[in-house]
């Protein structure tokens, strides 16, 4: 794609991706630091943002960044929303499948996004209107029309254990119907997966916007649908979320909406969820 902010987030992924090479043969000795319960960020991580972020203010020093590790900076009408390695977990222990996401809001909306598979060397793309793209290819939602046969990605609420119980059944609820589940450690390659037609669909809760800004739009840009878990828009806000070729979201929220808490409700805002 030839879209300018898009060059730019390619460019900036790429250099990410390439300290990702750089430090995977010396994992053991990369500093890592708790940030929470059972979420972790290493130098790696600190050293991908830190190359994203020169790299875009080196070009619009008046734009606005939210990074996963160094939070908010800057007051602008375009927010870049940056993961600069999305699957930590699976980076430390040598288990070859993360990403960088990178996405552009621009006025409350976000209108173009990239997340980079440094192990693959995949470039997934989107501009909103214009589609989106794996290393300049178009690409699609799958075809499939009926949850039977459907293969969806998801992962643990392991950030907000007190979720497991609702999150367990919407799991076995979902598990009586579809072919299989993959849960793979890292959200926005779910979302580019689901936007490629590997994975038929996805769902997961809590997640926050720079795991799932770029991806949505992907997934947008290719036929499917992004949902919040009751059918509304606040999947950015609420981080529960749904990514489904149209045939598919509605079965799939039919079967997770029995099994909203009503904590759940209110972070969505639906009362009557």
């Amino acid at each position: 794609m030839s879209n300018p902010f898009i060059n730019i987030a390619s460019e900036a992924a790429r250099k990410a991706g390439g300290l990702m090479r750089k430090y995977r043969d010396r994992l053991d000795s990369i500093p890592v630091e708790r940030k929470a319960r059972h979420d972790y960020v290493s130098d790696v991580d600190r050293a991908c943002e830190q190359v994203i972020r020169e790299h875009i203010l080196r070009l619009h020093r008046d734009h606005a960044i939210l990074g996963e590790e160094s939070g908010q900076t800057g007051d602008s009408d375009h927010l870049w929303i940056i993961d600069p390695l999305d699957g930590t977990s699976n980076y430390l222990r040598g288990i070859p499948h993360y990403a960088v996401s990178i996405a552009l809001k621009i006025k409350g909306r976000i209108e173009h996004g990239v997340i980079y598979d440094p192990v693959r060397d995949e470039m997934f793309t989107a501009s909103r209107g214009e589609g989106a793209f794996l290393n300049d290819q178009r690409i699609r939602v799958s075809g499939r029309r009926e949850l039977a046969g459907a293969v969806l990605g998801t992962a643990f609420p392991f950030r907000a254990r007190r979720l497991m119980t609702p999150y367990q059944g919407m799991f076995d609820a979902l598990f009586e119907k579809i072919e299989d589940v993959r849960r793979a450690g890292a959200a926005s390659l779910d979302l580019a997966y689901v936007a490629c037609g590997r994975l038929d669909g996805y769902w997961e809760l809590n997640l926050k916007p720079w795991d799932v800004a770029a991806g949505a739009l992907l997934v947008q840009e290719s036929g499917g649908v992004v949902m919040d878990i009751a059918g509304g828009e606040r999947w950015l806000d609420s981080g529960h979320i749904i990514a489904a070729p149209f045939k598919l979201v509605t079965p799939i929220r039919h079967a997770v909406e029995p099994h909203l808490t009503e904590g759940i409700r209110a972070r969505l805002g639906r009362a009557d969820a």
